[in-house]
């Protein structure tokens, strides 16, 4: 069964570039290390963890192969120890400009070189030693500031960042951290970014980029005058102080941003807790009380929704739906069924959940059926002829089993497939799907589908034979259906999945959502 995580912080994984843009791999091979990669994948990923004695040295771990960074005596280095011995241990000294220097502990050395000719054994620090953080994980996460326990969420009418939220609620609890020239950018949900005087910009400035530092797996943003990133006043708003070195107020959790989302019932109202612990469909705005975390668990695959109030969907007496259960468990848990641009939901006793004439939810329902028309207007006449004879239908408003299901805390969109992130392909309109930076795209939502949105303001559409373009003068509708834990599917008008291939570009041509077509969002 699965457990509570609402909050859980992101294990920071990274590649390292040096100083001519090829990123440190490990090798399955010989457990041999180089610098030949252009790009960022699983062998060119590390984890940082900290020396397991006293002091300040800290352990690289190969993501993929699970063993550890190793430097003799002799300056030979490898990546073959499954546990770390003494030769495993480094001292990160971040330099002046944001890049680290990896200094052997027990020898005193210095870790550095190009393609395969990588070494511990310099005596003083040259480019070919500096070294560049480059974040391997999704870059959209809320931000906890570790001192003030409070997430940093957007301010429109201060027209700041603050830390003051005690839970990361909303959409402008969304951060993307936003990689170039070797420093990141946070930009917030209104795709403005954030200088170091706390003031919010639209175009990256020099003062709106940090470089990265690492404390006992914490975060720390260095602005170019080498001062810190913390909540300041009151009020917690984010900017730049006077400290050089970082201490606990300027240090960060990075945390998973799970996916937000409302819920449109066949009334066309919004599914609420707003009148009590009944969720029922009874609201025309769309606020906190309508607003629902959703988690899917990776094993079944089944979803959780909690509620703003701070209660999980749960299965009660007669089928009843309340929002008052505060562990997960089997009655949390719903199977979701993709219907097109609607969903259904199945409870843990077999039935479907629909909507009573009241507009509570219950799960009593056996099968997706058909509503019946609340409009007390005629039914409308089709013209359609059966048997010979004229036959009237209805114009049916929806099934009470069937809902609209928008996610709200994604107004921009990175795609991270198996091979890597989406982007722009350069000197062309279709898009790649194994790069190691990223672009970031623009969402709108119409009647349970998405159009997005790229670099020039141009749209996502399916061109021939399955290519799927971006310089759109005409939105196309995509369905997302969320299938896994932080991945969802894409569904292109056609009926057909987007996916990543071979040839690295995105193609509308998957037959099921899985794989290549999976998205990390």
């Amino acid at each position: 069964m699965p457990t509570n995580g609402l909050h859980q912080v992101l294990k920071i994984q990274f590649g390292l570039v040096n100083d001519t843009d090829r990123y440190l791999t490990a090798e399955s091979f010989g457990f041999k290390v180089n610098a030949s990669a252009p790009s960022l994948k699983r062998k060119q990923t590390w984890v940082l963890e900290p020396d397991p004695g006293q002091g300040s040295a800290v352990l690289l771990r190969s993501s993929h192969l699970g063993r550890y960074l190793s430097a003799e005596e002799d300056g030979r280095v490898a990546c073959e120890a499954e546990q770390p011995g003494r030769d495993c241990r480094f001292l990160v000294l971040p330099q002046p400009d944001g890049r680290w220097v990896l200094q052997s502990e027990p020898h005193g050395r210095f870790f550095g070189g190009t393609e395969d000719q990588l070494s511990c054994f310099a005596t003083a620090i040259s480019p070919a030693e500096l070294w560049t953080v480059h974040l391997a994980i999704h870059p959209q996460a809320h931000l906890l500031s570790v001192s003030r326990r409070r997430y940093v969420h957007l301010c429109p009418r201060e027209d700041e960042m603050a830390a003051d939220g005690d839970k990361p609620w909303g959409v402008d609890a969304l951060l993307t951290l936003i990689f170039r020239s070797r420093q990141y950018c946070l930009k917030s949900c209104d795709s403005r970014y954030l200088r170091s005087d706390g003031r919010l910009v639209w175009e990256p400035e020099p003062q709106a980029c940090y470089t990265l530092e690492f404390k006992a797996g914490k975060l720390a943003f260095k602005d170019c005058n080498g001062r810190y990133l913390a909540p300041m006043g009151p009020a917690g708003t984010l900017k730049a102080g006077r400290n050089t070195r970082p201490s606990k107020d300027e240090l960060f959790d990075l945390e998973e941003s799970h996916p937000q989302v409302v819920l449109v019932a066949a009334n066309h109202r919004y599914v609420s807790v707003r009148q009590g612990v009944n969720v029922s469909a009874n609201q025309d705005d769309e606020l906190d009380h309508e607003t629902f975390l959703m988690q899917i668990d990776q094993e079944t695959k089944k979803c959780t929704f909690y509620s703003s109030t701070g209660g999980y969907w749960t299965l009660v007496t007669h089928g009843g739906i309340q929002a008052t259960a505060t562990q997960v468990s089997a009655n949390t848990m719903f199977e979701m069924e993709w219907r097109g641009r609607r969903v259904a939901l199945k409870a843990s006793n077999g039935r479907y959940v629909c909507m009573k004439k009241n507009g509570q939810l219950a799960a009593i329902s056996d099968f997706v059926g058909v509503a019946l028309p609340r409009d007390p207007t005629p039914p409308a006449w089709t013209g359609k002829v059966a048997g010979g004879a004229a036959q009237q239908t209805l114009s049916l408003p929806g099934k009470d089993e069937e809902f609209t299901l928008k996610l709200i805390n994604r107004p921009i969109l990175v795609l991270r497939g198996l091979d890597g992130f989406v982007c722009h392909r350069r000197g062309s309109n279709q898009l790649d799907t194994n790069r190691s930076v990223y672009d970031v795209f623009h969402l709108s939502f119409s009647d349970g589908a998405y159009q997005i949105r790229g670099r020039g303001g141009g749209f996502w559409y399916t061109g021939s034979h399955g290519s799927v373009c971006s310089d759109g003068e005409r939105a196309e509708d995509f369905v997302f259906e969320f299938r896994e834990r932080g991945r969802l599917a894409i569904r292109a008008r056609s009926g057909k999945y987007l996916r990543g291939g071979a040839s690295g570009l995105l193609r509308a041509d998957a037959d099921a959502p899985a794989g290549t077509a999976l998205w990390e969002y």
